[in-house]
């Protein structure tokens, strides 16, 4: 299966991935209209994406549901996922580029890289576990370890949490998160969460942040002690 996958494709598959990873609430289907505002394409380019990979057994598509990820499509996925968050490491690291520039880059760089210029980009970046945005790197056989974090706006107030990644890859978002210093590993408390999905109160040292709950859903933590 996977000499039939184009690079396009498979890029196209791990969008689809992420996209349905991201949702603030689980779920399995998402509708071919949102796929198609997320990845800024017109329905049609959707559905012709869909099609062919719902013939390979990566996708599958229900009228009235939408577009669910096999648990195929969900290793190809990953697999692209690694390589791109690999290349993010290794622009960060080895070259020195702006973490809020190497989401971009890396899906430009990542298209062409063989296996073995990946996995050597892996051991010269001393084999990260995370990409620069705080999120984990699938193995060679695209599995994740179990989530075992939370949204930020899911935290009660009274809770300790430590930042562990970044769901979002716009820049002004990421600029605003690092102005802010919510970056993965920061340690906060909450303070107070306004009730009717109001504002949060974070303390990061002496230090007190107010973010709205758009943002806080953007935000993943593990809560402490």
């Amino acid at each position: 299966m996977s000499s039939e996958l184009s690079s396009k494709m498979r890029a196209n598959l791990a969008d689809i991935y992420r996209f349905i990873d991201r949702q603030p609430k689980p779920v399995d289907y998402v509708s071919t209209s949102q796929l198609a505002e997320t990845l800024m394409v017109s329905p049609p380019a959707v559905n012709r994406m869909v099609n062919r990979l719902s013939k390979l057994g990566l996708v599958e598509h229900q009228r009235y549901h939408g577009v669910a990820i096999t648990d195929a499509g969900r290793v190809e996925a990953l697999k692209h996922i690694r390589r791109q968050r690999i290349a993010e490491v290794f622009l960060a690291q080895v070259m020195g580029l702006n973490w809020l520039q190497v989401h971009e880059e890396a899906g430009r760089l990542s298209h062409g890289l063989s296996e073995t210029v990946v996995q050597r980009m892996y051991e010269m970046t001393n084999r990260p576990g995370v990409c620069p945005h705080g999120e984990p790197i699938p193995d060679a056989d695209g599995v994740l370890p179990p989530a075992q974090d939370v949204l930020l706006a899911d935290v009660e107030a009274g809770a300790r949490a430590r930042v562990t990644r970044l769901i979002t890859r716009e820049v002004d978002r990421l600029q605003y998160v690092e102005a802010l210093g919510l970056l993965p590993g920061c340690v906060c408390d909450v303070i107070h969460v306004a009730p009717f999905e109001g504002p949060m109160q974070l303390k990061l040292g002496r230090e007190f942040r107010i973010i709205g709950q758009n943002l806080a859903r953007l935000i993943r933590v593990e809560t402490l002690g």
